[in-house]
C-alpha cells in the first residue's frame, strides 16, 4: 500500500460517500491528489485536540450549527458525532446548535463564535469590521478570530463540495 492509498483510507470525504478505489466517484476526486490531500489536512489541521485558544469542542460546535445552517445532514450527523464523543455534551446543547437556538448556550464566548458563524454562512457580505469586533469584545484574540473565519470558510467550502459529490452520487445511483 502506498502512502497516498493510506491518506485515501483516513480521507473523511470518501468514507462519508462511502467510496473507494475502484469507484468512479472516488477516481473523480482522486484525479488531483494534491487537492483531495489538502483537503484531508485541513481537514485534520482544523480539528487537532489543541488549535490556539479556540477548544475543540467549541470548534465542533461550530462545524454543527454550520452544518445544521446549511441543512448539510451527512456532515453535521459527523461533526455531531464527533461532538457528542469526544465532549459528552447534553442533548440539549446539540439541539440547541441543530435547532438555531443560541440563546439556550450559556457559554457569551462561544454564542459570539456561533453568531459569527451564522453570518458568514448565511450573509457573508455582513462579515465586516463590525462582525470582526463583536467577537474581539467577546474575547477572542486576533488569532483565534482568524482561525475561527477560516474554520467557518473552510466549512462552507467542505458543505458545498460535499453536496456536490453526493448529488452526482445520487445521480448515479438513478440512472
Amino acid at each position: 500500500m502506498t502512502e497516498h492509498d493510506t491518506a485515501a483510507n483516513a480521507d473523511l470525504i470518501d468514507r462519508l460517500l462511502g467510496v473507494g478505489p475502484g469507484d468512479d466517484l472516488y477516481a473523480l476526486r482522486h484525479a488531483r491528489a494534491k487537492a483531495t490531500d489538502a483537503i484531508q489536512r485541513s481537514q485534520d489541521l482544523f480539528f487537532q485536540p489543541e488549535l490556539g485558544q479556540v477548544s475543540l469542542q467549541d470548534r465542533l460546535s461550530i462545524a454543527v450549527y454550520a452544518c445544521a445552517l446549511s441543512r448539510a445532514q451527512v456532515l453535521g450527523a459527523y461533526y455531531r458525532d464527533q461532538l457528542a464523543a469526544q465532549h459528552g455534551v447534553t442533548p440539549q446543547w446539540l439541539a440547541a446548535l441543530e435547532n438555531d437556538a443560541l440563546d439556550a448556550i450559556a457559554d457569551a464566548r462561544l454564542r459570539a463564535m456561533l453568531a459569527f458563524t451564522r453570518i458568514l454562512i448565511l450573509t457573508p457580505v455582513q462579515g465586516d469590521k463590525a462582525a470582526l469586533q463583536a467577537l474581539q469584545a467577546a474575547g477572542l484574540a486576533t488569532a483565534d478570530v482568524v482561525t475561527v473565519a477560516q474554520l467557518i470558510a473552510y466549512l462552507s467550502y467542505q458543505i458545498r463540495m460535499l453536496a456536490g459529490l453526493l448529488a452526482l452520487q445520487q445521480r448515479k445511483e438513478q440512472a
